[in-house]
């Protein structure tokens, strides 16, 4: 039957490719709730494991919310207002939103627009993997990569945070995956770039701290850059660390002068090294082909 389905989807190449998009719109809608709860999770997990270290007591509201059954699934989502229990005819993604003209169907709170923008961005970007790799378990191990850059971009966002408990799996999947031959990544060069990766930004940081006295980043970004060296070995770590720390610098520097933003607020590194790590797993290679291409031409 799924040799089946693969050989179908290799003949009709347009149907895979919109199957990846209706599931890319699915995820996507799978991963606001992912955005949205994940950080309430760790944060009620760390004041429940904080009380027991101090040896305090919960109070009465805290222990009520520890007793209350919250995760990924449960409960369903609710409108933030009035408590509107969302159906499955209004959880559609990006139809629904359309369909209800961006409000609560009950109260007419206004939804935020962000919610589809992520469910078709997480779809569009799902349909340019299956597009670079084709019908191969390499499309499904990017996919599973790119849904999980898409919630720790959001999530860094809003709260500074990278969750270990999508960081760290992402480094040893990638060194599953080099063992495997699923990219032309091998398991030398992915320890290597998890290794690395985890290194050059703790030597920036500790560096940048004896300088300034200040953290300049979160070891959540340490992690993050070496689940991308995992991913595509230790020779691309330069060009994701210099995509995001060039792209980081103009749009700081743009909040700074533009908007006005006080220098102090720590901006987030995350979305940076996520953005620069999708481009330089699907055309990183390219990349550095023109690179040095282009320097051995000027030499």
């Amino acid at each position: 039957m799924l040799e089946n389905l693969i050989i179908f989807m290799q003949q009709t190449p347009a149907a895979f490719f919109i199957l990846v998009f209706v599931v890319g719109l699915l995820v996507g809608s799978f991963l606001n709730v992912v955005i949205h709860r994940l950080p309430i999770i760790m944060q009620r997990e760390f004041l429940v494991n904080a009380k027991e270290i101090l040896e305090q007591e919960l109070t009465e509201d805290e222990q009520k919310q520890a007793e209350q059954k919250f995760n990924l699934v449960v409960p369903r989502s609710r409108c933030p207002k009035c408590g509107h229990q969302i159906t499955a005819l209004e959880n559609i993604p990006v139809v629904s939103y359309l369909f209800l003209g961006g409000k609560c169907s009950e109260c007419k709170a206004k939804i935020s627009v962000r919610y589809p923008i992520i469910e078709f961005v997480t779809a569009v970007l799902s349909m340019l993997v299956a597009v670079y790799f084709g019908v191969t378990w390499a499309t499904l191990a990017g996919l599973f990569l790119t849904w999980c850059l898409i919630a720790l971009t959001m999530i860094d966002f809003d709260t500074c945070l990278l969750p270990d408990s999508i960081t760290q799996p992402l480094i040893w999947a990638g060194v599953l995956l080099s063992m495997y031959g699923v990219f032309d990544v091998d398991l030398k060069a992915s320890i290597f770039g998890a290794v690395f990766g985890y290194l050059s930004l703790w030597v920036v940081y500790h560096g940048f701290k004896i300088l300034t006295g200040k953290e300049g980043m979160g070891y959540g970004d340490f992690k993050l850059l070496a689940a991308l060296g995992a991913w595509m070995g230790w020779k691309m770590l330069p060009v994701i660390i210099l995509f995001s720390s060039f792209v980081g610098a103009i749009v700081g520097i743009t909040m700074v002068i533009a908007l006005g933003r006080d220098k102090n607020i720590p901006i987030p590194f995350g979305p940076y090294l996520a953005a620069a790590g999708f481009i330089a797993f699907l055309w990183g290679d390219k990349i550095l082909t023109a690179y040095l291409g282009a320097g051995a031409f000027a030499s």
